[in-house]
């Protein structure tokens, strides 16, 4: 009866097993950006980024539902912004809330059943914020990249106009000699306008994809300037300078704003300690017989 019982057990565990190889490998029907996201973010992304991918993919829809339009609408601007880190689109984004929401509320669940409730409010926090720190972080490194090429392109892309090439071909020239961000952005840009958009909408569109006051300000500086008529290699110059004039003013208020929080680090922590080890060396080393003084 015993062996019945665990061939019983064994077949149905091989049966489950295979039926559940085989959801795995069918093919499911996929918005058309999350195919061309999973063929092409395969060389672009981890392993394991891929493979959460490939696990929440058929959740996608039904998480951009539960977001509704308003939401869906702010997470692609966000990850505009971000510049798709890792080949990351707004139906990946889905995918991998989905699988990190599911780890997240099973592993808090699991804690829950045995007690520790702080590491349940951290799976918890895990599901719901990770990929949203992710792409937090990729805006911040994105920012600080185009604010730290900027300038020097501007200076660059001035001494190529005052040669005697167009605004138009210096840009195209200058962002071939680059990489990062910044170049990726440009020729987005101009790709706009080989489509037939005008170079103030293109531009437009770019300071809205990108989260910086240096890109606002030469978006602006080159609209103003075209408007007014102005030589653009002075427009360049002076929107460089400025730029670096600002990065100098941040550059201080964040030594400005060092100062304070070093000094209550070392006055909370540091001098504390140096005190109790100096109190605590006099003391062992004077010899003193506490037990006798207190009897």
């Amino acid at each position: 009866m015993t062996a019945l019982l665990l061939a019983a057990v064994a077949a149905l565990s091989a049966a489950g097993i295979g039926y559940g190889i085989a959801l795995y490998r069918r093919e499911a029907e996929l918005p058309g950006d999350l195919k061309v996201a999973l063929e092409v973010g395969a060389t672009r992304t981890t392993a394991v980024g891929s493979a959460v991918d490939r696990l929440g993919m058929r959740y996608a829809p039904l998480v951009q539902r539960m977001m509704g339009p308003r939401r869906v609408d702010s997470v692609r601007r966000r990850i505009d912004r971000a510049g798709n880190p890792g080949g990351l689109t707004l139906d990946r984004y889905a995918a991998r809330r989905a699988v990190y929401g599911f780890l997240g509320f099973a592993g808090a669940l699991a804690m829950l059943l045995r007690g520790q409730f702080v590491i349940a409010a951290l799976l918890v926090l895990f599901g719901l914020f990770w990929v949203e720190v992710g792409i937090w972080a990729a805006v911040q490194q994105r920012k600080a990249d185009i604010e730290r090429t900027l300038p020097d392109f501007l200076d660059v892309l001035a001494v190529v106009v005052s040669a005697g090439l167009g605004f138009r071909q210096a840009l195209e020239r200058v962002s071939e000699k680059y990489r990062g961000p910044w170049s990726d952005e440009l020729r987005i840009a101009l790709r706009r306008m080989d489509m037939g958009v005008s170079r103030r909408e293109a531009f437009d569109e770019l300071r809205r994809r990108n989260d910086s006051d240096q890109v606002a300000m030469f978006v602006t500086a080159l609209q103003q300037g075209e408007e007014l008529g102005a030589p653009i290699v002075d427009t360049l110059i002076q929107i460089a300078d400025d730029m670096r004039r600002t990065d100098a003013q941040n550059a201080r208020r964040r030594a400005a704003r060092a100062v304070p929080k070093a000094t209550l680090a070392v006055t909370t922590f540091m001098l504390p300690g140096t005190l109790i080890l100096l109190v605590a060396g006099f003391v062992f080393g004077s010899g003193v017989d506490f037990g006798a003084i207190t009897g």
